[in-house]
């Protein structure tokens, strides 16, 4: 066969992904765009931060380039880069990520505390926040001034938190202006302690994580069902609604997942908009980020037109799909 004629070799997909997975997918998007994004099942290069709490991007820089790491910055996030030409246990094995000068998170996961950009001297709350990787993100992003609340409510997830706050520095009772809590609490009952409380909510919610499925590794993918896509979406609302709670008049929320479903994703924001006169969704947009379209309507239901405002993020040899929502209380 020549090279002409020979056709893209199509991925070889799992039996226990079901048909319904890729039968929704092309209801959302199409033949032609569900059949791209199914090659993005895929693993992809390690991506990191410089955790500028312990160490300068300049020095962290320096020593990458004296051995050999060929880096490409992230345009729309300072010190975040992706490794090109080595592995992930290879930084692994680097003095500077022990010490947590570095930090190993995802470009996608990167977005959502960019989108609500926390300032000096913010109220924040980062209502699921476990393992802790937008949660210090945003600590630096503040600066370490004001005041930051990380909520988790699985003991395991908390103590991996609060491991992680610990080791990157976003722990240090000696700043005056600076305050963080850990909360090992639901996410639906820190309202009765925080009404209308905070300026900035990031509501980055428990998903289906359709959008993180990788080929040849079942974990990703082997407890995907529709049931699940049902019941993440009530949890997602509940969640939702405690924050709204939470929320001051003027503040703002950011809500993302990376999953695919339209349930998880455009009908919760549409949801929100339903429930409450007071709630703007304000226009999410990152330059230099592939998207996909947002859902206009979902099984029969016509959604807002506000609801075009929100972000998909397409999923790429680089980054994941996600989903990204900025709402303001009037």
């Amino acid at each position: 066969m020549s090279r002409k004629n020979r056709k893209k070799q199509k991925p070889v997909f799992p039996k226990e992904i079901p048909q319904e997975f890729f039968d929704r997918l092309t209801a959302m998007f199409g033949d032609v765009l569900s059949s791209e994004l199914q090659q993005t099942f895929i693993d992809r290069p390690t991506t990191f931060r410089v955790n500028t709490l312990r160490a300068k991007t300049k020095d962290m820089l320096n020593v990458l380039k004296e051995q050999s790491y060929e880096l490409d910055p992230v345009t729309w996030f300072p010190d975040a880069y992706i490794l090109r030409n080595k592995e992930k246990k290879d930084i692994c094995d680097l003095e500077m990520y022990t010490d947590a000068q570095i930090y190993l998170q995802s470009i996608s996961s990167m977005i959502p505390p960019v989108v609500l950009d926390p300032q000096p001297g913010d109220r924040v709350l980062d209502l699921t926040a476990a393992p802790g990787s937008k949660t210090s993100q945003m600590a630096i992003m503040m600066n370490q001034q004001g005041e930051l609340v990380a909520n988790d409510k699985n003991k395991i997830r908390f103590f991996k938190l609060k491991h992680n706050m610990e080791q990157q520095g976003v722990v240090d009772e000696e700043k005056k202006d600076w305050s963080l809590t850990l909360r090992m609490e639901p996410g639906t009952q820190l309202v009765r302690e925080y009404d209308a409380y905070f300026d900035k909510i990031l509501l980055d919610a428990p998903c289906s994580s359709e959008a993180r499925f990788v080929i040849r590794n079942p974990k990703t993918f082997g407890y995907w069902k529709d049931r699940k896509v049902r019941e993440m979406a009530y949890t997602q609302r509940e969640l939702l609604l405690s924050a709204w709670k939470s929320l001051k008049p003027g503040g703002t929320i950011v809500y993302s997942t990376c999953t695919f479903a339209p349930e998880e994703n455009e009908m919760q924001i549409d949801r929100v908009l339903e429930r409450f006169e007071d709630a703007i969704v304000l226009p999410v947009v990152l330059p230099g980020v592939d998207t996909l379209p947002i859902m206009k309507e979902w099984n029969g239901k016509t959604l807002s037109p506000e609801v075009q405002k929100c972000l998909r993020v397409k999923p790429t040899k680089d980054m994941e799909g996600f989903f990204i929502a900025k709402l303001q209380k009037k």
